[in-house]
């Protein structure tokens, strides 16, 4: 599809009204340009994807031969995949569906599966080659209107502000574009700011700075480190997009494309386009490669340059984004213009708690870009998305996933050993683990409409339900007329309290908005699916950030398969004991009897909550995972008010879960049986808990100290205030952490949450000492209780340490054959100078 050159030669007129009801735009002249956008074939003929790969690899080949022979100009089009291609379309893919059907009847539904696969496709490959293109030609749609109308459409919030950035920081861009290819002293990252049209870049810079400061936990900055080479990564990606698609062309079986050149070639020439053709039909990729000498791909960019690129362009957006406040806050005084975004320096603590910290470099937005963000986050572009069609196969480190977007088979965080190590182990040793990855990516799945309705519900009447956070912020304290200085010391500890919740709110009503804004995206989808990668340890995970089936109740509640399966007498049965674990309480914790005998107890609360989950007695909200016991008491009602309920379809996903699963692993390779038992992995009649068991050794060790004499031994009152507060959910995290090698700091941070969650102690530094003890407290009882599983983890460390001073990092690799390289390595500072500051980046040491 072309989009037609729009421009607006006219200047916004100065009696412009902005939107009251957002801070204004700061818009200068706008003068758009047309855009390329690739097109998609509509053709019965593609392939299904586990030959895309290939077809891709020929066609690049073919276009190479083609430009190498006619120097012809290659548009940024897609193309048809070759006939031959439908071949791979074989009768096992479609095995299950055509049993019963004539031979005319299972031709008709081959046809319709193709061009329903296809279809899905094509906008699959829109959905990832497209997403910023068609952000940056909505912006110049609103611009020519703005000029057309003589005034602002009413926009959502954040792109009111992402318009009125738009223009200035393309036009910013363009000029910097064509400076650096003039000069003759260009800057370090004059090869790469050309790369991408400047109106893709810009909106690319404002999305990705947005969004980290939406998702960041610091209060309206980002460090510029972090921003910067977040945006250069993402500018690289984008790139290779753009140039993957600017090789492809239609390919129609060497048909005349439109719109290409009739310039001759010689005899030979011809021969060898001939040749090509033919191998090309024949699928013989190795002899093309041999007559074609295939450009090679792009070499990544590295930090360096990615930071560099990303500090120029940030430094862009300081300069071009201004931001106004609304016109009923200003009164009598002028309307006041003011940058959106400047960059400045801070001392920042790396650890909670810490006053002494390290100057950094920020980019602060305006207050005003912060307000109404949380509720507007819907609109910010996100590329990664679940797939609509089943992931590429596995069959290398960068091969597989996605088709477009970058896609690695471990998430190694720069970790070149690591890399280094799964790019060199043989294709066979790792084909199990890319069969269960493969097999994790053909899972399909879809949205619960029934529980997204309510989520949509709550979250309109202003959350603070069901565990969504609540939509307003708690009110900033009053400063006290007194000059007390206790008083003045008590509300600079509420302030800064208010400051930190109000700041946490707005990081998860952010959360909250961009996960309900990829369900309202996905929810008519007939099914979609989740590509996976692994992280160092081999832990497999979807590569979608936002909404996953691993995430959040929030998350877990609103998803389910999409091909549904007969309960059966069986999946009854579970189907009851996973609502009492999700209602959990203690419920968890009965033998499996006690917890069928408790849905039986409350199946009127289970059909009132499916019937009237807003309106009615609401008891699924008392459930420790609300959504997700929400959707199982929608299911288990639907199959008890069906004439059968164990031929009723179940789309839910049963969960199964170990019981602290790292002393589980420790306890096995201990064959210690009284920590064995502790954590499950030896029968019982009922599941033992390992949590409720620590906890109340905490108690036992904390009744002790309160007995104790307060003037001679200050844990004493500590204990007192503490006894009451001591049970299962203040010690979970600690315990469940602590074969992972928890500090005492960070069991400290941990329990203090927990209090804090409880709101009994409101004595910040009382809150700080009764974290302190109890973390001290919980820890001790962890190294009483399970002393095999301490030795075992201290004689790995001494093993650690071994390896470590022979400078070779701890190596080992899997069952299934994925190697695995710790990356704990000491870090060394390499200093890049950029356009905005010299920037500290970390390497390997």
């Amino acid at each position: 599809m072309e989009l037609n050159e729009s421009s607006c030669s006219c200047p916004f007129p100065s009696g412009l009204q902005l939107p009251s009801l957002n801070p204004g735009l700061f818009v200068k002249s706008s003068h758009s340009r047309s855009l390329e956008f690739p097109t998609v074939p509509d053709s019965v003929d593609d392939n299904f994807i586990e030959s895309l790969e290939e077809s891709m690899k020929l066609q690049t080949i073919t276009n190479g031969v083609h430009r190498l022979l006619n120097g012809e100009s290659i548009g940024r089009v897609f193309y048809d995949d070759p006939p031959w291609i439908s071949s791979v379309l074989s009768a096992r893919n479609l095995k299950g569906l055509e049993e019963g059907f004539g031979d005319g009847e299972r031709g008709r539904l081959r046809d319709m599966e193709k061009r329903k696969y296809n279809a899905l496709r094509r906008r699959q490959i829109k959905v990832e080659t497209e997403a910023w293109e068609k952000t940056a030609a909505e912006y110049r749609e609103l611009e020519r209107e703005m000029c057309e109308k003589k005034l602002a459409p009413n926009l959502p919030y954040v792109k009111s502000l992402f318009l009125g950035w738009f223009e200035p920081l393309r036009e910013a861009i363009e000029k910097e574009q064509k400076l650096q290819e003039s000069k003759k002293q260009k800057a370090a990252y004059a090869p790469y700011i050309g790369l991408l049209p400047a109106d893709k870049m810009a909106v690319i810079v404002m999305h990705k700075m947005m969004g980290l400061l939406m998702t960041g936990q610091e209060e309206g900055y980002v460090r510029v480190v972090q921003a910067a080479v977040h945006i250069g990564e993402a500018i690289e990606q984008e790139v290779r997009i753009h140039n993957f698609l600017k090789k492809t062309k239609k390919y129609q079986g060497g048909k005349k494309i439109e719109g290409q050149g009739d310039d001759k070639v010689t005899k030979e020439q011809d021969i060898l386009r001939k040749r090509v053709n033919i191998l090309v039909k024949k699928k013989k990729l190795i002899e093309v490669q041999k007559l074609v000498k295939n450009e090679n791909e792009i070499r990544p960019w590295g930090r360096d340059a990615q930071a560099k690129l990303g500090s120029r362009l940030i430094e862009l957006l300081t300069e071009t984004a201004y931001v106004q406040p609304p016109i009923n806050q200003l009164g009598d005084s002028p309307r006041e213009i003011r940058p959106a975004f400047r960059h400045t320096f801070r001392t920042l603590s790396k650890e909670t708690g810490r006053r002494v910290g390290k100057r950094y470099g920020v980019i602060e937005c305006d207050p005003l870009v912060g307000r109404g963000l949380d509720r507007t986050a819907r609109h910010m572009v996100i590329p990664y998305v679940p797939m609509l069609i089943p992931p590429k196969k596995w069959k290398g480190y960068d091969k597989g996933g996605h088709l477009f977007l970058p896609s690695y088979v471990m998430r190694t965080h720069g970790a070149k050993r690591q890399q280094d190590a799964i790019k060199n182990v043989p294709g066979k040793q790792m084909q199990k683990v890319f069969e269960a990855l493969d097999t994790l990516g053909r899972t399909k799945w879809r949205v619960n409409r029934k529980v997204l309705g309510v989520v949509e519900s709550i979250w309109a009447r202003g959350g603070n339900m069901a565990g969504l956070v609540d939509r307003e912020d708690i009110p900033i304290p009053e400063k006290p007329d007194s000059e007390d200085l206790i008083e003045m010391q008590k509300w600079k500890w509420n302030m800064r309290k208010t400051k930190k919740i109000n700041r946490e709110r707005h990081a998860q009503r952010c959360d909250i908005e961009l996960k309900l804004s990829v369900a309202r995206k996905i929810k008519d989808e007939e099914g979609f699916y989740y590509p996976h990668n692994l992280d160092f340890r081999g832990r497999a995970y979807p590569m979608h950030p936002h909404l996953n089936h691993l995430s959040s109740d929030l998350c877990r509640g609103v998803l389910e398969f999409a091909e549904g399966r007969p309960l059966g007498k069986a999946g009854l049965r579970w189907l009851k004991i996973h609502l009492a674990n999700l209602y959990a309480g203690g419920v968890d914790k009965l033998s499996y009897d006690d917890r069928l005998d408790f849905v039986e107890n409350h199946l009127d609360d289970i059909f009132d909550s499916a019937d009237k989950p807003i309106d009615g007695n609401r008891w699924w909200l008392n459930a420790e995972d609300p959504f997700q016991c929400l959707a199982a008491c929608i299911n288990l009602s639907e199959a008890l008010k069906s004439s059968s309920p164990h031929t009723a379809i179940s789309h839910l996903p049963i969960h199964q879960d170990g019981s602290c699963n790292g002393l589980q692993h420790y306890a096995a390779l201990g064959r210690y049986q009284l920590e064995a038992a502790a954590v499950n992995l030896v029968a019982g009649e009922k599941p033992a808990d390992v949590y409720s068991e620590i906890a109340a050794r905490v108690h036992s060790i904390m009744k002790m100290d309160a007995e104790k004499d307060p003037t001679t031994d200050p844990t004493a009152l500590l204990a007192k205030v503490l006894i009451d507060q001591v049970d299962r959910k203040l010690v979970k995290q600690t315990v469940m952490t602590s074969v992972y090698g928890v500090t005492y700091v960070g069991a400290r941070e941990q329990i203090k949450r927990r209090l804090e969650e409880k709101g009994h102690i409101t004595n910040d530094r009382l809150l700080f000492s009764a974290a302190c003890y109890a973390a001290k407290v919980t820890l001790t009882a962890l190294e009483e209780m399970f002393q095999a599983a301490r030795s075992i983890m201290g004689w790995l460390s001494d093993c650690a340490k071994v390896i470590a001073s022979e400078n070779q990092p701890v190596r080992w690799t899997t069952p299934l054959g994925l190697p695995v390289v710790q990356p704990y390595l000491k870090p060394q500072r390499h200093l890049v100078r950029t356009s905005l500051q010299v920037l500290a980046l970390q390497r390997e040491g």
